[in-house]
């Protein structure tokens, strides 16, 4: 059976017809996220099973049950005839790409230019992308590094391990007690490999892709079995000799880490893979600023801060600990915060308030008290809704203080990275036009 493909927020009516999803099917996709980590979460948590219908969240990815799957797709706003294939192709690539940035992935156009955009699912294509460069890594040679090896031999090798030899050898001195250093290619690297291609083995539909993961695994026979809870992460070093790994490695951290998402399969019966947008979409941001602001006279700090709201009044225990998401200083003075939020507000043509979550004003009057910034950034996802280009929207004061609160849009659907930078430097950032109105 084809696989299934829904947009975040969207529905899947139960039936047997095109865009149907028997409702047995949906009930198994169901049970699958239920052991997410996303599960429970607002609204339902990633899929709502409806009477008649399933209903997306705000989370994306690829879930597999037992005889289908279920592609979710981000909402946006991209330049394609809305329901088509070709749409959700330019969506799998704009979700790529963010990942990408907010991984420090390189991904060659070539080799983008080279995928199915229109016909796999997000999952497939991860796949494809990380075979592909695991087939050029290996052809130069898997990393190796000298692990400290103990042996009894007849003849020494490095250093007499003297409490050994004492203990165990003391009736027997034809057998040496070595300590020695042996150039290995089983260390923890090739371990999270291939433990990555084990659990891509489980996941993949694609027969193209489960041929290539065969011939890989092959390739790392030799290496220790480790199971993924025990895999030791830390032991991984990336460094001039294995430069070329650090992008596998980071693609090894997306499929088993729990980061944007979680990745967890239920009694064999299904396996999931799936990322929280609004952290997704606050790191590639961030990424994106500090590219914007690199070499000037600001600096950023992501996830910074950690001011307290409350002090307890007994002991002076702070409590409430803030993480602005986008902290920019300048002379060490916060001069903007920036808050991302994975929403579509709407324009004040249509509503003053612009959907904007009250809660989240409460947020950034917060922030304001705190670090005394004279700016304040809810940074929003742009989308064809929204009267103009992206960029601020409207701007207010906070009452009683010196401090502009602004709503803005960041259009993630066009550009290359040094394209969106440029543009999130000219109208959103410090020293912007916006910006000068703004202060004045």
């Amino acid at each position: 059976m084809p696989p299934f493909s829904v947009l975040e927020y969207k529905s899947l009516p139960h039936g047997e017809g095109p865009g149907c999803i028997p409702a047995h099917l949906a009930s198994r996709l169901v049970a699958i996220v239920q052991s997410s980590t996303f599960a429970g979460r607002g609204e339902s948590g990633v899929l709502e099973d409806r009477r008649h219908e399933l209903r997306a969240r705000g989370v994306v990815g690829v879930i597999a049950a037992e005889g289908c799957s279920l592609e979710i797709l981000p909402k946006i706003d991209v330049p394609a005839a809305d329901g088509t294939a070709e749409e959700r192709g330019q969506i799998r690539k704009r979700l790529v790409h963010m990942l990408a940035v907010a991984l420090d992935l390189k991904i060659e156009a070539g080799r983008v230019a080279d995928l199915d955009w229109q016909h796999e699912t997000l999952l497939e294509i991860l796949i494809r992308i990380f075979c592909d460069k695991l087939t050029e890594a290996v052809r130069r040679g898997m990393p190796r590094r000298y692990i400290v090896q103990e042996d009894d031999l007849s003849a020494l090798r490095g250093t007499l391990d003297l409490p050994r030899q004492f203990t165990r050898h003391v009736a027997n001195p034809s057998r040496l007690a070595c300590r020695f250093d042996e150039l290995s290619e089983d260390i923890a690297l090739n371990r999270i490999i291939k433990a990555t291609i084990a659990h891509l083995s489980r996941m993949s539909r694609s027969a193209t892709n489960l041929q290539r993961l065969r011939e890989l695994a092959f390739v790392y026979a030799d290496i220790s079995v480790v199971p993924v809870p025990v895999l030791r992460w830390g032991e991984v070093v990336i460094d001039r000799t294995n430069r070329a790994w650090q992008d596998l490695f980071g693609m090894a951290q997306l499929f088993l880490r729990n980061r944007y998402q979680t990745t967890s399969a239920g009694s064999g019966h299904g396996t999931a893979l799936l990322f929280e947008m609004n952290t997704l979409f606050e790191e590639y941001v961030g990424r994106l600023v500090t590219r914007a602001l690199a070499g000037t006279e600001y600096r950023v700090s992501l996830q910074g801060g950690r001011e307290y709201c409350l002090t307890a009044q007994e002991d002076g225990r702070r409590v409430f600990q803030t993480k602005p998401d986008i902290l920019i200083w300048r002379d060490g003075q916060v001069v903007q915060v920036i808050d991302t939020k994975w929403k579509r507000i709407s324009s004040q043509i249509e509503e003053p308030r612009q959907g904007v979550s009250q809660a989240d004003v409460y947020q950034m009057m917060a922030y304001a008290h705190l670090y005394k910034a004279p700016r304040l950034t809810l940074l929003y996802p742009h989308h064809g809704g929204l009267v103009g280009a992206e960029g601020s929207h409207a701007q207010f004061w906070i009452t009683g203080q010196q401090t502009a609160l602004e709503t803005a849009s960041i259009d993630v659907a066009v550009g290359k990275d040094e394209e969106i930078v440029s543009r999130l430097r000219k109208k959103i950032l410090p020293g912007s036009k916006e910006d000068r109105q703004v202060l004045q």
